[in-house]
């Protein structure tokens, strides 16, 4: 019901949005266009400005190139000291838009089909049931209404590390499978049952051990330290991780205060905390090269685990595959409409300026109350993540390039980027593939976790960075 409301909100907002542009802001008679048909390479409004106008980084850019992108303008010299601004189209229109969603959801069916096929292995194997036994006194724990070694345990251990390790494409589908398992005992098929809800919860709040492809990012972007971020957005993604089980908890009236539980949040604690240590203890290089070892070198021994132990019950390992894969296409195209649905509203949302309106609220806020500008310049990360994962990924890259990529901006937008996860998509995903329509509280209580990692990542910026 939370998400209902929330998607109708999106659209209503979006369009009165919209319409207030188009009939008081000059230069809007093609804002509805854009809003239907609109592609993320037009542009919407041009204008002129002054060399003197443009920070640093785009003259270095023009140096090079005859074009350059500043925020969400593309810059073009024309003369001397004039430049031609041309404003681009922040999201793809509501037909690109509905493009997308497929194509999205196409790329995944090949992931989807890989990883299921494998995963149909290991059941048949018994490799599930195994994990389940071994993660079982701490899950019985948080999930008091799952049976005892049931499937859905070792579905979520294995969507767990893959998280941990930053493996989004392996994450996805061992997800799909720990829903699909928790859906099989849930008493109401369209209703998210508390385990369902305790493990999404904790699967949204992004906990992660290595930001790999931020990190890339910053190299890219020519950061002399691209890795100072790695440890402020372990302790984010931490207490994000930690808050959504906690409001959870409180939900459903779990005792946290166990010696069991206390046992593992520590162990955990106690690795994050090893792997600080040898990472800081690594250069640049040093850690994209064990990071990106370790995710790709993690996915190849599950593989080989599960052929092995196939071998080993002497089960027929190419058809328990293709059975599995088979679940893994039917998947990907059954949460199609939930992603088309969802992106549709963001995009509207988007596009209508709607989300530029609150953040130059925030901004107004911000400098009423002597705030520091430098979170204001970061902040259109953090309130994009929970709508679109691409989409925080180029606001970040705008914020390392207009600001510089080890600047506190630049090293705050970065950590924000890594605190959080892709809500709204989760959610579509997740409860998309086994026909959930009643969300319960899982929306708000995904939101909440988003915010508590923002503020550790303002609170570890000032730490590490300020």
């Amino acid at each position: 019901m939370a998400l209902s409301r929330i998607w109708t909100a999106f659209i209503i907002v979006a369009l009165l949005v919209a319409a207030g542009k188009f009939a008081f802001q000059p230069g809007q008679q093609q804002l509805f266009s854009h809003l239907v048909t609109g592609k993320n390479s037009d542009t919407t409004a041009a204008r002129t400005l002054d060399s003197t106008a443009l920070p640093l980084a785009v003259h270095t850019q023009l140096a090079n190139q005859k074009t350059a992108v500043w925020g969400k303008e593309k810059v073009y010299k024309t003369g001397e000291k004039e430049y031609r601004a041309y404003r681009l189209l922040p999201a793809n229109g509501i037909f690109e838009t509905t493009k997308d969603a497929v194509t999205l959801c196409i790329g995944l069916i090949g992931i989807m089909a890989l990883f299921m096929g494998f995963m149909s292995i290991a059941e048949k194997a018994g490799g599930i049931r195994f994990l389940s036994r071994i993660i079982g006194p701490f899950f019985s724990k948080i999930f008091p209404e799952v049976p005892k070694n049931h499937p859905s345990m070792g579905h979520m251990v294995m969507n767990f590390s893959a998280n941990l390790m930053g493996l989004d494409n392996a994450a996805t589908p061992f997800g799909i499978k720990a829903m699909e398992s928790l859906q099989e005992i849930n008493p109401d098929k369209t209703r998210a049952s508390n385990a369902q809800l305790m493990f999404l919860c904790l699967h949204a709040s992004g906990l992660t051990l290595i930001p790999t492809i931020i990190i890339a990012d910053r190299v890219a972007l020519k950061s002399a330290h691209p890795t100072d971020i790695f440890i402020p957005c372990m302790i984010a993604t931490f207490v994000a991780t930690i808050a959504a089980m906690t409001i959870v908890a409180i939900r459903q009236r779990i005792n946290l205060i166990q010696p069991v539980i206390l046992f593992w949040v520590l162990g955990i604690s106690t690795v994050i905390a090893a792997l600080i240590y040898y990472i800081k203890s690594l250069d640049a290089q040093g850690v994209q090269l064990f990071s990106t070892s370790l995710s790709n070198g993690i996915i190849l021994l599950i593989f080989l685990l599960i052929v092995l132990g196939g071998v080993y019950k002497k089960i027929n390992i190419f058809d328990a595959f293709i059975d599995g894969a088979k679940g893994g296409f039917e998947t990907a195209v059954r949460i199609i409409p939930y992603l088309v649905g969802l992106l549709v509203a963001i995009s509207l949302l988007r596009n209508s300026g709607a989300f530029e309106f609150i953040l130059d609220g925030i901004k107004h806020l911000f400098a009423l109350l002597n705030g520091d500008a430098r979170i204001v310049d970061a902040l259109p990360t953090a309130l994009l993540k929970p709508l679109s994962g691409s989409g925080a990924r180029a606001i970040m890259i705008d914020t390392l390039n207009a600001h510089g990529a080890d600047s506190f901006a630049g090293n705050l937008a970065s950590v924000f980027r890594g605190s959080s996860d892709t809500t709204f998509y989760i959610i579509a995903v997740y409860f998309g593939a086994v026909g959930i329509k009643n969300t319960r509280y899982a929306v708000t209580t995904m939101l909440l976790a988003d915010l508590a990692g923002i503020i550790t990542a303002i609170a570890m910026a000032y730490i590490f960075f300020a």
